[in-house]
This record gives C-alpha cells, structure tokens and sequence, in this order.
C-alpha cells in the first residue's frame, strides 16, 4: 500500500490510462499546465500536447469536441474546471452525450469522461462552490460518480474510462490533497458498487463525498457514547447500489443521510424515496436528511462555514432519529 493524495491518485489512474490506450487523451482549460488542482501535472511532459490539450475558455467547445472524438473512436477526458461551469455545456452533455446511444438504435457509442469538482470551502462564492449532482443524476444515459477517498477516485477512474457511455464523474475541490493509502497496484472499482465504511448497529448514515470523512468523524464521537453508526459511500450514484444501503436499514432500522448540496432537491430524496420503497416496514423512525441551506453559498469566511454542513450537523440527526419513539 503507499500513501498518497486524492489528487495524484487521480493523476495516477489517467496516466496509466493513457499509457495502456492511445485513444485516451485529455482537453480542457490549462490541463497541459496541471490544471487549477495539480490533477494534471507533469503529463504534457510524457504525453506532449496533443494528447493534454489546452483549450479556448469556452466549456460548450470543451465537451462538443469530446461528443464528437467519442463518437469518432477516441476516448476523451475533458475536464471542467468547476462543476458551476457544467451549465454551460449541458445542450452537448445532456441533449447529445447522454441521448446518442439510444437515439441511434445503439449505432453510436460516447465513451467520454467529464471530469470536474465541486464544493464549498474554498472561499470560491456562489459562482464556484456548488453542488450540482443531482442535476445530472437526472438525465438518463449519464453515469455520476462522485469518490470520496483517494484509492476509490483512481479505481473508479478507471472503470470510467473503460466505459462505453458517457461518465461524469465529480471531485471534491477539498479533498484533492487530503491523503490516503492506495494499492500499489489499482484494480478498476465497479461502477454501482457501494463500500460501508463503517460497520455499526444502531443507525445507517449514506454520506457523499467529502460528507463520508464527517460522518466517519461523527461516527467517532457517537461510538464514544455508544452509539454504533454504520456508514456507507455509495460511490455511485447513477447506477445507485440500493441493495448495499436497503441492507444496512433492515438491520439498524434508522437512516440519515448527508450530502453538501443544499438539502432541497437534493440527491439525499431520491435515496429517501428508494429506502422508503423498499424497506417501509423495517424504519422505526423517519429517515433524517443533512444537507446545506437553500442559499446561495456565501463569500464570507465566517458565513461560509457557517452554511456548510458536517460532523456536528450528522450527529444532530442521528441523535434525532434515536430519540424518535417507536410504534
């Protein structure tokens, strides 16, 4: 096992895609330089700059000329620098990516990865600190992956780019340098694969994310307190593992989950509404949700921190689902 970052493993994995299969390459804004989070640092040197291409500031080109290389043969990565910037090419993701394959009675096949991040904490405003998954959770034809942990960010990586239907797959601009053990040698991690980071017996909790590492804090002080809280990292949540979380829920018979994305529309009620589906019977308590508030994420420090949910937020509701009378 080494250590290492979120980041370079992330780094790690596309290289030795590349390496493995020239049809990879990689375009985006400043990619050749190393991208704003190191992701793609020292690449242009081994690979040169026709397979890390730097592009015009313009994310509609960005993914149309990935639709396009895909369709043709290649297998692009196009990274978008902030998941914000999504929008601005969602006709060519959503109305072109996602539809392609079905649209042409599987004639056509879009083996692309969209790379990018999102997140608050950065002090990055409104405009680049959103959480916007659950809008491409959305559209049928999309993967959304969303790792948590350095050896799942590589391994799932590179089940993404061995893909043959277009992958989105969403980092944490506060995870890119926290570290992690990683496998000498990364095997590809399943897409629609679920890992329980924590096993426990009074209470599920599904975080996502940067959200998995509060809970597994909040999972600590609770444990102190004996409270068992079982946590779980869907790793993926379009196919979702259902099975994985439903599981855990017949034993422990309560459920929060967490997620940075502001807790309205968020990903967390669709979860909500498959639990509820599949396990009605076994909940001795409404399942509880953690999300950020249904505001626009503040430029201020202070506030900031302040809107950004973690830990103690996952504890409250935990707390309130215990204390929840049963019937």
């Amino acid at each position: 096992m080494n250590e290492t970052t979120y980041a370079k493993a992330i780094s790690t994995a596309l290289s030795a895609a590349m390496r493995a299969d020239p049809r990879v390459f990689v375009l985006g804004e400043d990619v050749a330089e190393g991208g704003p989070f190191t992701t793609t640092a020292g690449m242009a040197e081994e690979f040169g700059t026709d397979r890390l291409i730097n592009t015009p500031i313009s994310e509609a080109a960005i993914c149309g000329v990935a639709v396009g290389a895909a369709q043709s043969g290649m297998r692009p990565v196009l990274e978008v620098m902030y998941i914000d910037f999504v929008t601005l090419a969602l006709d060519q993701l959503v109305n072109q990516a996602a539809k392609a394959h079905f649209m042409s009675g599987g004639q056509l096949r879009v083996p692309l990865v969209l790379r990018t991040q999102g997140g608050a904490g950065y002090r990055g405003a409104a405009q680049h600190s959103q959480s916007l998954e659950s809008w491409l959770t959305h559209i049928p034809g999309l993967k959304v992956v969303m790792p948590s942990r350095a050896a799942d960010s590589a391994g799932l990586l590179a089940s993404a780019i061995a893909d043959d239907n277009p992958v989105v797959f969403i980092e944490n601009k506060t995870l890119y340098f926290r570290r992690g053990t990683v496998p000498a040698q990364v095997d590809p991690v399943p897409i629609g694969e679920a890992c329980t980071q924590r096993c426990g017996r009074d209470v599920t909790v599904v975080a996502l994310s940067r959200m998995v590492h509060e809970a597994l804090s909040a999972a600590d002080v609770l444990a102190s307190q004996g409270i068992e809280a079982e946590v779980i990292d869907p790793r993926t949540l379009v196919p979702l593992d259902v099975n994985t979380i439903v599981d855990s829920v017949r034993r422990t018979n309560r459920l929060v989950i967490a997620h940075e994305a502001v807790e309205c529309g968020g990903f967390g009620a669709e979860i909500v509404a498959r639990v509820q589906s599949a396990a009605f019977d076994y909940l001795d308590a409404p399942i509880e949700r953690v999300g950020a508030p249904f505001t626009p994420v503040p430029l201020s420090p202070p506030l900031e921190d302040a809107y950004l949910p973690g830990a103690p937020e996952i504890e409250a509701a935990v707390r309130t689902t215990l204390n929840t009378p049963t019937h």
